[in-house]
């Protein structure tokens, strides 16, 4: 059935036999080269649609396609689907936007628009597509979309648009450009002479002139005015004629209005009955109309007012579906209102009803809360929440169930709960805690007083709740408590519920990771991944990836978190999905990735990706994480004022995830300051965020007490005091201790190394190397750097110290010279290994496999086991396990 509605949508509606024929305004209408919209501009009722039809139908080289639009059509998602329905038939067997949609995750209009014009770029002719009631469209979002897409949208496309206002997005740099053709209601209007052609050819009537003229001289060539007026005296005897003329006068308000009575008047009873019955409906199909009206031959009548020009417009060629012209329906509403309030309320309950028995949940609620039968509403709202919930449109069922009376939402548990779950999905967790209660309120004590519309639901509550409660509790930051209602819910769910069984996963693991348990929320994220697997839930298994390699990352896992991220884009690039937002924010950790590594141009090619995949997607231009990025490999690059103009406009644009970043913006920017030297700008940062080192670590807050520990030591260097460093050792042990509890190797890398800085800073030049000792240790299988170029002079010094002492000796030298400070390594080999040897065998240690090493590298797989080759044979070894074991001992990795 819904497809069905689809396809009334897209039908152009028929050309009129008896149509009267307007070649002043075919001859207007005739497009140029430059020509991209075509709007007619005019109130209801002057033959906007019809003068469209009758153009298209002369057009001989180019193609058109059509949707009517309505109310319904300003959510731009669905907007969207209806503009890609219509152009499918000139399209291939693949669709961009089609993918877009088929995920229901909400896209930005700039997304929408940018796939859609994809998708019309493989068009090779020219067509043009209608929009026809564009007025019913209230959507700034659309009209951004809409006037986006003529700007962008190739030149085999035309866009035409009806409708009874301006649109809502400027058309004068169209008018100015010469790409903008106009009609509005002066042009329309009939002339004398089309007048007389359609009361007398069209309508039938045997009129003398100076009736014509008065007639055309009172509706000022308002065609609905007319065709009212000729329905009217078609019902009349000729003596009659000049009386009604004369009376026949006033507003276009007040003429529909009289010539609706009048028509009404003059119809048999039971058509009469069917148009009052009926005028609620937007859509008239035979088996509809009888349901609402409780009449036999519904069908037959709607053939009966086509054939009798009753102002009805078929919608398919099958003639099954049918609509009354707007104007006439507005007024036929109007007037059952007035006349007959219980017909209207009738007609809306008996339609519901129907449209809940075709599945057809939209138009079921929609009627129900037009005849304000909450109870009717209140079932199909519940029924439609599953789905709703599924496909993202959370936004557009909380407006349903907010208009229904607070009371009877109360008595309903799983409506409660559904209401609980859609303010979680939109930030409102205190109006969200009190729905949930009212649905566990049932759970504990069931009686006859509560309604369940949905027992399959009902049963399925008490997961339904805990899931609820476990994000809930995610939200308010209550860790043990997110832990405990996500392992509940995992208890109550079936086996084989593999989507639902995935969503409690994350969370679990979601609060794992804000506790520092690392290497249990891994776990939890690689169980979830599997499970959206299986449910063939490709986007929220890429979700998934994305979270375990940021935990690889925090776990000093650099080489496992590149895998994880290069195997989401394999996995959605071989199901060729067009997860454009998903596959921005992969290449975005890639580039983070191999920048800490050094490798900066593999980086800014990911992060050149991303972005082009950000603008598929319809991101924002400075998207924050894009612009954190940005910061890094400027950075990186030596430009600390660059990275600080990024790193505010990241701030500018911040927009918060589900999961709570590890480095918050601030921090990060502190670091920069530091630098920098502007330790009173670090100062103010820390003092702001109540940073002390008296603080108990917290894992959520680690990024902000390392920055913090720099900052101490960085003013003991300036003022030399030493309390402040004693407090700066206790709060990194403390780190350190927390951070090997969580197996978070990364964070331990950095407490050693800003012990090794503290010790040297106070000259235990000693001390400082066998801390750096066991930062390089941990550091050197992953291959980190920046973290380690970052620090500047007062670690390039030391780390020339740790070669002199033969600690890592290499290692320590490839970071020497990205300091600029080259440092011959000393190779005890009698023919030593270049630097892209050595880069290879650094990529073999950490377990990389050849084709893996290419791809890292940009260089060709022969290349790759041409180095191979060459490192075997300078190491006298023949196989990779002994060539790792044979460098590690000569302190080559």
């Amino acid at each position: 059935m819904a497809d069905a509605f689809l396809t009334t949508k897209l039908y152009m509606p028929p050309i009129q036999t008896n149509r009267v024929n307007r070649p002043r305004l075919l001859e207007h209408l005739a497009p140029t080269p430059n020509t991209k919209l075509i709007l007619i501009s005019a109130p209801a009722g002057y033959g906007k649609t019809t003068l469209v039809i009758e153009w298209l139908n002369q057009l001989n080289d180019v193609q058109s396609c059509w949707v009517s639009l309505d109310e319904d059509d300003s959510d731009a998602q669905q907007f969207f689907q209806y503009m890609l329905a219509a152009i499918r038939p000139f399209l291939g067997t693949k669709s961009t936007l089609g993918e877009l949609l088929q995920f229901g995750q909400p896209q930005s209009y700039t997304g929408l628009v940018k796939a859609f014009v994809s998708d019309v770029a493989t068009i090779s002719h020219p067509f043009c597509l209608v929009l026809d009631d564009y007025h019913t469209v209230d959507s700034a979002d659309v009209d951004a979309a809409v006037a986006m897409l003529l700007d962008w949208m190739p030149p085999q496309m035309m866009l035409v648009l009806t409708s009874r206002s301006d649109p809502g997005f400027p058309i004068s740099r169209l008018r100015v450009r010469g790409q903008l053709i106009e009609l509005r209601a002066d042009q329309l209007r009939f002339t004398k002479a089309e007048a007389a052609q359609f009361l007398q050819q069209a309508m039938g009537l045997l009129l003398t002139t100076d009736q014509i003229a008065a007639l055309e001289n009172r509706t000022e060539g308002w065609i609905a005015g007319l065709q009212m007026a000729a329905l009217s005296m078609q019902q009349r005897a000729t003596a009659d004629l000049d009386q009604f003329v004369a009376n026949f006068t006033g507003s276009h308000r007040f003429v529909i209005d009289y010539l609706v009575e009048e028509t009404l008047l003059h119809q048999p009873d039971e058509v009469r009955t069917f148009l009052l019955a009926t005028a609620v409906l937007e859509q008239l199909s035979g088996p509809l109309c009888a349901a609402v009206t409780q009449m036999s031959g519904a069908q037959e009548m709607l053939e009966s007012l086509e054939r009798k020009n009753l102002f009805v417009v078929p919608l398919d060629e099958q003639r099954h579906w049918y609509r009354y012209h707007h104007l006439f329906a507005d007024v036929l509403q109007a007037h059952t209102r007035a006349k007959r309030p219980e017909l209207t309320i009738m007609s809306h309950q008996r339609a519901s009803r129907w449209f809940a028995k075709q599945n057809v949940r939209h138009k079921a609620i929609a009627h129900a809360l037009a005849a304000s039968d909450f109870e009717l509403a209140a079932e199909q709202i519940e029924l439609a929440w599953r789905n709703m919930d599924r496909s993202f449109q959370e936004m557009k069922w909380l407006k349903w169930v907010q208009t229904l009376p607070d009371t009877l939402v109360r008595t309903r548990p799983v409506l409660s709960a559904g209401y609980g779950w859609a303010l979680l999905d939109t930030g409102q967790f205190a109006a969200a805690e009190s729905r949930l209660q009212d649905a566990e309120h049932w759970l504990e004590n069931p009686s006859s007083d509560m309604v369940v519309a949905d027992k399959r639901e009902f049963e399925a509550l008490p997961a339904t709740l805990s899931a609820a409660r476990a994000y809930l509790a995610y939200g308010k930051g209550d860790m043990a408590s997110t832990k405990q209602y996500a392992q509940k819910t995992l208890a109550l769910l079936p086996a084989d519920d593999h989507f639902y069984r995935g969503i409690p996963t994350v969370t679990l693991g979601m609060a794992q990771r804000a506790e520092g348990e690392m290497l249990a929320a891994a776990d939890s994220f690689d169980v979830a991944i599997g499970h959206f697997l299986r449910a063939d839930n490709l986007l929220f298994a890429a979700g998934g990836m994305l979270g375990l390699a940021e935990i690889k990352v925090r776990l000093g896992r650099l080489i496992e978190a590149i895998e994880i991220n290069e195997q989401a884009l394999q996995l959605i690039a071989q199901r060729e999905k067009p997860l454009f937002r998903s596959i921005a924010m992969l290449h975005r950790n890639l580039c983070q990735i191999f920048c800490e590594q050094g490798n900066l141009e593999t980086a800014w090619h990911h992060l050149n990706q991303s972005a082009k995949q950000s603008e598929q997607a319809g991101e924002p231009e400075g998207e924050h994480q894009h612009e954190v990025a940005k910061a890094t490999l400027a950075w990186a690059a030596g430009d600390l004022a660059a990275a600080e103009e990024h790193l505010d406009r990241a701030t500018a644009n911040y927009r918060r995830g589900r999961m709570a970043e590890y480095a918050p913006i601030e921090a990060i920017k502190c670091r920069v300051w530091l630098a920098q030297g502007e330790l009173s700008k670090a100062q103010d940062w820390a003092t702001r965020h109540n940073l002390s080192s008296a603080d108990e670590p917290a894992f959520l807050r680690e990024y902000e007490h390392l920055t913090l520990a720099r900052l101490t030591v960085a003013y003991y260097r300036r003022n030399k005091e030493r309390t402040l460093l004693e407090e700066t050792f206790s709060l990194l042990n403390r780190l350190l201790q927390s951070a090997r509890a969580g197996k978070r190797t990364e964070s331990e890398i950095e407490c050693f190394l800003l012990l090794a800085l503290a010790e040297d800073a106070q000259g235990n030049r000693q001390d400082a190397l066998t801390h750096l000792a066991n930062s390089l240790r941990l550091a050197q299988p992953q291959g980190y750097m920046q973290l380690f170029v970052r620090e500047g002079a007062p670690l390039a010094d030391l780390l020339k110290t740790a070669v002199s002492h033969n600690i890592a000796p290499n290692y320590a030298a490839r970071l020497l010279s990205a300091f600029g400070e080259p440092v011959v390594q000393q190779q005890p080999l009698v023919e030593p290994l270049s630097e892209r040897e050595l880069e290879i065998l650094q990529l073999i240690a950490a377990g990389l496999k050849n084709k893996e090493i290419a791809t890292q590298l940009f260089i060709s797989l022969n290349t790759v086991l041409y180095h191979n080759k060459n490192i075997y044979g300078k190491l006298g070894v023949r196989k990779r396990t002994v060539a790792v074991s044979k460098a590690r001992e000569l302190g080559l990795v």
